[in-house]
């Protein structure tokens, strides 16, 4: 047999516990949503860094730029192109426009660099098609 005050939880005390839950979520989901940020920036450096380092390598092995992205991923130098930081952007290539990266280079057309087409801006202030 249960007595009067033995009855659970009062609707004050579940309010409490809601509201100290909803405090801290709002607490965490800021720090959550600058880390995804933060490590969705990492990996576009880490994805440029690649592409343009494949570029180079082509283009030191081939004595030629590529043509395209298509060009480097095909020769085996990328697995396949990465996404962007976003679904929607692409990758903008940057022509050599008679530039040369090797001295062994026979021609002076092709790509030499790639760079991200969003224009979004980054946590360090600049748009990441400038990165």
């Amino acid at each position: 047999m249960k007595r009067r005050g033995e009855r659970g939880f009062t609707l004050i005390s579940m309010m409490l516990v809601i509201s100290i839950m909803l405090i801290l979520l709002g607490v965490a989901m800021p720090i959550y949503s600058r880390s995804m940020l933060r490590a969705r920036e990492d990996n576009l450096r880490r994805n440029l860094e690649t592409m343009n380092q494949a570029i180079f390598q082509y283009t030191q092995d081939k004595s030629k730029a590529p043509q395209s992205l298509d060009d480097v991923r095909s020769a085996g130098y990328l697995k396949e192109i990465p996404k962007g930081i976003t679904d929607s952007d692409t990758w903008v290539t940057e022509p050599a426009d008679g530039s040369i990266m090797s001295i062994y280079q026979k021609d002076a057309d092709g790509i030499i660099g790639v760079h991200s087409s969003s224009t979004q801006i980054g946590s360090n202030g600049t748009a990441y098609n400038t990165w």
